[in-house]
């Protein structure tokens, strides 16, 4: 499968992702950082904490969910001219396999960016010392959005 190569409309939609994402207080929550970000593209890494597992220290469905649903919604975000940000309409998430070990990766791109609905998805995956394993898919509806500046 070819990944295709968007164009950023934005030259700094890097600061513009990551300052929009990190300003949330539910990212600030999880603890996560970027990863790499491209036009089309971002990867949010997820330190393994106790709090954000189940019972037996897998990582909580929910909290894939939630970074799958960031790195695709970045990814989205990356190819908004400046002034726009996103929100997610809606998403679907298959787990695939467990997630445990001391880092979570949820790697997005877009699918179709639109003016008002860009279509994503993220791959999460677990990371440990034996490499990565493939732990939820998911596809995510984003709705676009210009900033009015008061």
């Amino acid at each position: 499968m070819s990944v295709r190569a968007w164009e950023a409309s934005n030259p700094d939609f890097a600061a513009a992702v990551t300052g929009a994402v990190l300003s949330m207080p539910a990212a600030r929550h999880l603890g996560f950082e970027f990863g790499r970000i491209a036009p089309g593209e971002a990867e949010i890494i997820q330190p393994h904490r106790v709090e954000l597992t189940q019972h037996d220290g897998y990582f909580q469905g929910g909290v894939l969910g939630s970074l799958a649903d960031f790195a695709a919604g970045s990814a989205a975000g990356t190819l908004l001219k400046p002034g726009w940000v996103n929100m997610t309409i809606d998403y679907t998430v298959k787990i695939l396999a467990p997630a445990k070990g001391p880092t979570v990766a949820a790697r997005g791109r877009v699918i179709k960016p639109g003016s008002l609905i860009t279509i994503a998805a993220a791959e999460v995956f677990s990371i440990g010392d034996d490499g990565e394993t493939l732990c939820a898919t998911a596809l995510v509806t984003m709705r676009n959005v210009e900033l009015f500046k008061v």
